[in-house]
C-alpha cells in the first residue's frame, strides 16, 4: 500500500511572485503514483479567473531554490491574519 507523507495544509506564498495559494490536499498521479500537491490560487488572474486550481509534484512544490543569492523554498508556509470583530 502506498502512503502519503504528512503535508501541512494551509496558505503558502510563492518565492518569486509573492502570490498566495492555499494547499487543499495531496493526490497521486494515476500512472506513476507520484504525490501531487493540489492548491488553489488566492487571487484573480485574467487568464484563469479566481480560485483556479493547480497541481505540482510534491517534491517540486517543497523544493528549495537559489534566489537573489539565497536558498529559499519555492512556496513558504504563512499564517494569514484574520480580522476580528470588536
Amino acid at each position: 500500500m502506498h502512503t502519503t507523507s504528512p503535508t501541512l495544509l494551509g496558505n503558502y506564498q510563492h518565492y518569486k511572485t509573492g502570490k498566495l495559494y492555499e494547499v487543499i490536499g495531496i493526490a497521486h498521479h494515476s500512472e506513476t503514483l507520484e504525490e501531487m500537491v493540489i492548491y488553489k490560487a488566492l487571487y484573480h488572474c485574467d487568464q484563469f479567473g479566481s480560485n483556479h486550481l493547480w497541481t505540482r509534484p510534491k517534491k517540486m512544490f517543497f523544493e528549495e531554490l537559489p534566489y537573489n543569492g539565497n536558498i529559499v523554498p519555492r512556496f513558504r508556509y504563512i499564517i494569514l491574519k484574520t480580522a476580528v470583530e470588536i
